[in-house]
């Protein structure tokens, strides 16, 4: 889980960068991007999925408030999930990110999720 800061409010709002940033950040996880969905929400803000064969990528815009959340969630031992979250984190030009990780499918009462500001 990510959440970015301190976004230009430009980027959060063009659809056409965030379908590109979905792409690029499918292909730095060494995902499989099966598709993509956006929506535009009037007067600001995008939601925008990529389904990937290994789960999906989310990113979610409140231009207001030059915040996003996004999610790379993925299963399988050759995908690259943290890579994909700094590189969303530089693609919009964050000013602070806040990278959760937590780790699903192996949960047990030993494992903690880590915390990391990247």
């Amino acid at each position: 889980m990510l959440e970015l800061y301190g976004c230009p409010v430009e980027l959060l709002n063009d659809v056409e960068f965030i379908k590109q940033t979905l792409v690029d950040a499918a292909e730095i996880a060494r995902s499989t991007l099966l598709e993509r969905i956006t929506h535009q929400f009037h007067p600001q803000g995008v939601t925008a999925l990529a389904l990937l064969a290994e789960s999906h990528i989310s990113i979610h815009t409140w231009p207001e408030n030059g915040y996003i959340a996004a999610d790379v969630f993925t299963c399988g031992e050759h995908t690259t999930p943290v890579e994909a979250c700094e590189f969303i984190a530089r693609a919009f030009k964050s000013s602070k990110h806040l990278l959760m990780k937590l780790p699903r499918g192996k949960f047990s009462p030993t494992v903690q999720p880590h915390i990391e500001i990247i």
